[in-house]
């Protein structure tokens, strides 16, 4: 099916406030859950026990742990196994026998509870170390973000601190971000902690707006993240109803009678301008709507009008999606999980055959193909083909795939299994008819583009390149290496140098990325070849020379630093034949700090035949 709508345009706006300190207790119910399995002991109450949300096994969302420094992870606080394990006075002195260490850590695991401590993620602004996320617990504390950590420290001693970590966050973010992917193609970061959704015209394929709204958040708040969504016409107005009015589903048209009791602060505008308008008495949004357009611009400024008619629904503000819209996508989702190489093998075989039935209708070929995998735990894993040629066969996309995932590094887990699988073609191009009967160079060429496609598939498209010729004279500039899948065509019709008929070849068949110093004891001056040099501690005598061929460097790029080169080709006793060359002129460039003459460097650029 083809990925565009003409529906008219719903936002379902996602907000998680907490998403610092929930990534970090997610990573401590993870290692408390690992060490619970080192130790032989699961008990089914885990998070009633410490506190702590329990992640699915193996899923990918989530950062590393900052921790604050080691004042600050104090025995008393929740901040690894040790804290959930009886204190010291309760054990008894004499050590344990065989098996009892086990059998005690299963009985405190069972019977006793440990009482949440507030935490809190700090950074520092402006020299101040300031709250950056709380939890619950903190909130309950009568913590508030954006309050000093000494301050905090005096409101709640039996605090847990941990340093922010933006870059993990992020990370987390996005990972959230590709699990939204399975509702949506079109998913754009709203940072620091939402996400935008453009649900048009796909609500009904989850039993609705309000399902897919219940749907996402239920799944949020079961792997451990305080969320608040929203779904409306306007990416403004969803978000404002994110801060302070969670779970609404405005109708198309409502949106200014949804968010006109909510407070002015629900905009996330300015700090100053959320004052501002509070001393002049506005303190809803209804009561900043009252007001004319004029007056709150001549105040406030044309950007604060703009954003509050967004939110009243009076005007649109595009969202940016985080990966461009493919031209078709294909999918398949399962009642039951699948974790098997035949069932996912069939199911992109099934694919690919639905992808290009869609493409045939409009005569197109696929550039470039994607197959996303969505695990049960919400992890995503993608993986990315491209094609010198549109591809209109199934069978070629489906045995791209499996070189693909032949070569993979990391292999293809599924974890407790997929419950969505999808093709999208990434780029398209139309399809240009043959004639392929009489013309045998194409079912040559098409076969040469086939094995470079697989090739490609397997070790990279970047490692499979092919030369253009350039206007150069400077012998590692005068090719250009660049992909063969997509520039084979120009490959074939490049017009290089001729070779002169009983002539030796000017160039060397291997010419070295980066020429290689050697080391020549004596050479004839000023312009002579050496007759002897060890390059990589071997040492070659010089029985024939044919040079030199001098090269000046392009001057007007280098700003006079590169030196002129003198190139030889050069024999050794054992007929192995050299292109090296000096590296500066004798007197004219060759000269120290003093103006003294200075030896010349000498280097190997490539071998011949």
């Amino acid at each position: 099916m083809s990925a565009n709508s003409v529906n008219r345009r719903r936002i379902l706006s996602l907000w998680l406030p907490r998403l610092p300190i929930d990534r970090i207790k997610r990573k401590l119910a993870q290692d408390i859950a690992s060490q619970a399995d080192a130790h032989a002991v699961v008990p089914t109450d885990t998070r009633a026990v410490v506190g702590l949300p329990l992640p699915l096994a193996g899923e990918g969302w989530g950062g590393g742990l900052a921790t604050s420094p080691a004042e600050e992870r104090a025995p008393t606080r929740i901040a690894s196994h040790d804290a959930i394990r009886p204190k010291s006075e309760l054990r008894s002195s004499r050590p344990p026998q065989a098996g009892e260490a086990k059998k005690d850590h299963r009985l405190f695991l069972q019977t006793t509870t440990v009482q949440e401590l507030p935490s809190v993620v700090v950074a520092k602004d402006h020299n101040a170390i300031l709250l950056h996320a709380i939890d619950e617990a903190a909130v309950r504390a009568g913590l508030s973000i954006g309050l000093p950590l000494a301050n905090a420290r005096a409101i709640c001693p039996e605090l847990t601190v941990y340093d922010a970590d933006p870059a993990a966050d992020l990370k987390t973010l996005n990972d959230i971000a590709d699990w939204c992917d399975r509702f949506t193609p079109l998913v754009a970061l709203d940072l620091p902690y939402g996400l935008f959704l453009d649900i048009t015209g796909c609500a009904h394929l989850f039993g609705g707006e309000r399902a897919l709204l219940q749907t996402v958040t239920g799944a949020l708040s079961r792997r451990g993240f305080a969320v608040s969504a929203a779904i409306s016409g306007t990416s403004i107005a969803a978000r404002t109803l994110t801060r302070t009015a969670s779970g609404k589903v405005v109708a198309d048209g409502e949106e200014a009678a949804a968010v006109g009791p909510l407070p002015v602060s629900a905009l996330s505008a300015d700090a100053a301008v959320t004052t501002g308008l509070r001393r002049a008495g506005l303190k809803t949004i209804g009561d900043v709507a009252s007001r004319a357009p004029h007056e709150i611009s001549a105040r406030f400024g044309a950007a604060f009008t703009t954003l509050l008619s967004h939110a009243l629904g009076q005007g649109d503000a595009p969202i940016s999606p985080r990966k461009p819209l493919p031209d078709y996508i294909v999918e398949k989702r399962f009642p039951e999980p699948v974790a098997t190489d035949t069932v996912i093998a069939l199911t992109l075989s099934s694919l690919a055959k639905m992808l290009v039935t869609a493409m045939d209708k409009q005569s197109k070929g696929a550039r470039q193909l994607e197959a996303s995998f969505f695990r049960t735990d919400g992890a995503v894993r993608a993986i990315m083909v491209e094609t010198g040629r549109p591809v209109t066969r199934p069978e070629m996309i489906d045995r791209l795939f499996r070189e693909r995932l032949d070569a993979l590094n990391d292999p293809l887990d599924p974890g407790f299994g997929f419950d969505l699988i999808r093709l999208a073609a990434g780029r398209t191009e139309i399809v240009v008819q043959q004639q392929r009967d009489l013309d045998a160079s194409v079912h040559d060429n098409d076969e040469l583009s086939a094995l470079i496609d697989r090739i490609a598939a397997r070790i990279g498209g970047k490692r499979v390149v092919v030369h253009l010729p350039l206007e150069s004279h400077i012998p590692e500039r005068s090719a250009l290496a660049l992909p063969a899948q997509h520039h084979l065509a120009a490959a074939g019709a490049a017009a290089w140098p001729e070779r002169v008929a009983g002539e030796p070849p000017l160039r060397p068949l291997r010419l070295f990325e980066r020429p290689e110093p050697i080391n020549v004891p004596f050479a004839t001056v000023p312009d002579g070849p050496p007759h002897q040099f060890t390059w990589r501690r071997a040492q070659h005598d010089v029985v024939r020379v044919e040079g030199p061929e001098r090269i000046a460097m392009e001057w007007w790029k280098q700003d006079g630093v590169s030196l002129t080169r003198d190139y030889f080709r050069v024999e050794d006793a054992e007929g192995r034949r050299f292109w090296i060359f000096r590296d500066g002129l004798y007197e004219s460039e060759l000269r120290d700090e003093e103006g003294k003459p200075a030896p010349a460097s000498w280097y190997v650029h490539g071998l011949f035949a």
